[in-house]
């Protein structure tokens, strides 16, 4: 091996220097350990979540919470991959994972379960979303028929778990004194949007009633509050209510416009740590910069994937990220989604 000192005292002529130099770079080179890519990343990703699924087919976040969320994200995120319930490399831990969440649903139509899922409409949202994809691509006739009908029950419970403003809380409108808050209200229109686009009947007043309520809750400088209560204008829930006016086929709403100038002004830094909840507000912001496509895609991507990557660890073989208090399967999960959305599988996240 060429070292700096022998370069620096041997009496080399410039081009034997000129040599030196380019074979102690080379062994700089050789010496570093390569960045990851980002397909092998998300290959490592897919692993971890792969491996840290129970033998029920569940995921959970830490002190085992969320167990019906958690499965519904770490499943989408395996499903993003391309494999399906009967092809693939993820075909097992899918199989598993619908059928934790088809035993989950209950005769009110709730996926999920009151006593061990804390606000439990984020679980049934999620839920929705994940079975809404599968059921796409399944198929075995009589599990077509059983998602049909968890769904169907699903988008029933949905309804009447809204509101009288249009929205949702952490639980139904009846458990919760009807309180709202618009994090949960996302994940309901985005899992119901879902259903409809399987084929799933979804009334369209319950639409309409929620796209108001995103409406009445955006503020003058494009920022979405809180709650239809108050609260202020949060980036996380301004970034998740835009991608929902997207999936709602409301592009052209009149209030998008200074929506994504607000959404640009906190998040278009990716460094940016200062608003709280960063994975949350990229999960969706990545959905909405996907759906404008081109060099506002392309800019965006490339410094959210740089991001990723850095902060990925490894874990045998595996590759996860432990950030976040919620625990490592959300993370991991959401910066799964985000990196894959442009392998374009999942109808929910297409353009």
């Amino acid at each position: 091996m060429v070292s700096s000192a022998a370069i620096r005292s041997s009496p080399l002529t410039p081009a034997a220097v000129v040599v030196a130099a380019l074979a102690l770079a080379a062994c700089r080179c050789q010496a570093a350990a390569p960045e990851p890519r980002v397909d092998e990343v998300i290959a490592r990703g897919l692993a971890w979540l792969q491996a840290k699924q129970s033998r029920r087919g569940n995921w959970t976040a830490n002190e085992g919470r969320y167990p019906t969320a958690m499965t519904a994200l770490a499943g989408t995120a395996l499903l993003m991959e391309g494999s399906t319930t009967s092809q693939g490399p993820h075909a097992e831990s899918l199989r598993l994972a619908v059928d934790y969440l088809v035993a989950r649903s209950r005769a009110n139509g709730l996926i999920g379960d009151p006593q061990s899922d804390d606000r439990y409409t984020y679980g049934h949202g999620f839920a929705m979303l994940f079975l809404s994809q599968v059921l796409g691509e399944e198929d075995d006739e009589r599990r077509r028929e059983e998602l049909v009908g968890v769904l169907s029950r699903a988008v029933a419970f949905s309804g009447r778990a809204q509101t009288k403003d249009g929205g949702w809380g952490y639980v139904s409108a009846k458990d919760g004194q009807d309180f709202d808050e618009g994090s949960t209200t996302i994940t309901q229109v985005q899992g119901l949007r879902g259903c409809r686009n399987a084929g799933i009947p979804v009334p369209r007043e319950i639409i309409d009633r929620a796209i108001a309520y995103i409406h009445a809750c955006t503020m003058p400088d494009g920022g979405v509050q809180y709650s239809s209560k108050g609260g202020g204008g949060r980036p996380a829930i301004s970034a998740a209510a835009i991608a929902c006016l997207f999936n709602a086929g409301e592009e052209d709403d009149t209030h998008v416009p200074r929506m994504l100038a607000y959404a640009r002004r906190h998040l278009a830094t990716i460094s940016n740590n200062s608003f709280g909840h960063w994975h949350y507000a990229h999960f969706y912001y990545a959905q909405v910069m996907y759906r404008q496509g081109g060099d506002a895609w392309r800019g965006y991507r490339e410094q959210v994937e740089r991001r990723l990557v850095a902060e990925s660890q490894a874990d045998a073989g595996a590759a996860h990220w432990p950030q976040g208090y919620i625990g490592p399967v959300y993370t991991t999960a959401t910066n799964l989604v985000i990196l894959q959305l442009d392998k374009g599988s999942l109808p929910i996240f297409q353009r």
